[in-house]
């Protein structure tokens, strides 16, 4: 295992700057997610530590040593790409050994390190089939082998479950997540879904345009989120957000209503958000926060989720499943002043509230 870090990170292409001076540490067995729209430089970034790519500036170590000149092959790192890139013609177990074809090793001490992977794995009975006798979720596992059997320092994913349906993927978050639990290895794992971020990270790095957002647990990013961008990407349905504009006694919402809060200067520009599960249905129209008529109405099970005009902005709220509230019903929508979180206007930055 090893610690991973970045010092004042930049890649260019051209004339382009694709990562702005990227600083961060990730402590040895550690499992950090990197997450965000497609464009925002995170695998980019995984692709700098692999050695796939060179730096344009700034160090890159693994432990203690800078890797920047380093061969991906002296890095000794494993990484484990969206496609599985498995041999067809060969068994699992050749497919998972193949990572072991220049390790100076013996036949014997290969064979029981492929068996001790297949066990960690759970595919001790697959050993011998070739991949089209597997699933898709079993494939995977075989390229994970085929990185773990290298007894790697470091980990790194680069959005290994997008290609598979969504009963796998949730499978596969899962196994990885047992997988690390057992073999305590430091991973970095890339993704653009925050479902995927938030079920698997120890540590969330979020980023944009080539900038980290935050860098937080998946508890910290959701509930003290650093700025509008990181509001509204993590958390689904996204957080509803509506403006308004500090005065003497609150802030006045542009769709109508005052919130008694003291956030802010007197005519600064807030945004106040409120996640959808926040929100709830009330009958007692003293303590709604707004109200609304019903646009459209989701059930889910377990839950509903309300989609309400509230003056020209759609607000959605989360709901018990029981709760079926009619189209084009007037409802009245309430929430605590501490489940609110509160954005300057113009730059997006998270203020805290007195």
């Amino acid at each position: 295992m090893a610690t991973v870090a970045f010092v004042d990170l930049v890649k260019t292409y051209g004339k382009t700057e694709v990562l702005h001076g990227i600083n961060l540490e990730v402590a040895d067995g550690e499992f950090v997610v990197f997450v965000g729209p497609s464009g925002c430089g995170k695998s980019t970034t995984l692709r700098l530590l692999a050695g796939l790519e060179e730096a344009t500036s700034g160090d890159i170590l693994i432990g203690d040593r800078i890797v920047n000149n380093l061969e991906p092959k002296e890095r000794n790192i494993a990484m484990v790409f969206q496609n599985y890139a498995i041999y067809p013609h060969m068994s699992v177990r050749k497919n998972i050994g193949f990572g072991l074809k220049t390790a100076k090793m013996s036949k014997e001490d290969k064979e029981k390190r492929i068996d001790e992977v297949g066990e960690i794995l759970g595919m001790t009975d697959l050993l011998e089939r070739r991949p089209a006798q597997l699933s898709g979720g079993q494939r995977q596992r075989v390229a994970i082998g085929r990185a773990m059997v290298r007894d790697p320092s470091v980990f790194l994913f680069d959005e290994p479950l997008s290609n598979l349906d969504a009963q796998l993927r949730t499978q596969m978050r899962l196994e990885i997540k047992k997988l690390h639990q057992r073999v305590g290895t430091t991973i970095i794992f890339v993704t653009h879904d925050q479902v995927e971020a938030m079920t698997l990270a120890d540590r969330i790095v979020i980023m944009k345009d080539g900038h980290i957002q935050q860098v937080g647990s998946p508890t910290q990013v959701y509930e003290q989120p650093a700025n509008l961008f990181v509001a509204q990407f993590i958390g689904a349905p996204s957080m509803n957000i509506l403006a308004g504009t500090k005065v003497k006694s609150g802030i006045e919402l542009e769709t109508g209503g005052l919130l008694g809060v003291n956030v802010g200067n007197i005519g600064q520009q807030i945004k106040v958000g409120v996640r959808p599960n926040d929100l709830m249905l009330t009958d007692d129209h003293s303590k709604a926060l707004f109200n609304g008529e019903v646009s459209v109405v989701e059930p889910l099970g377990a839950e509903t989720l309300v989609y309400v005009m509230v003056g020209e902005e759609e607000v959605v709220a989360s709901v018990s499943g029981k709760e079926m509230p009619r189209l084009g019903e007037t409802v009245f929508l309430a929430a605590t002043h501490g489940e609110l979180h509160f954005f300057d206007g113009e730059t997006g930055v998270a203020i805290l509230a007195d």
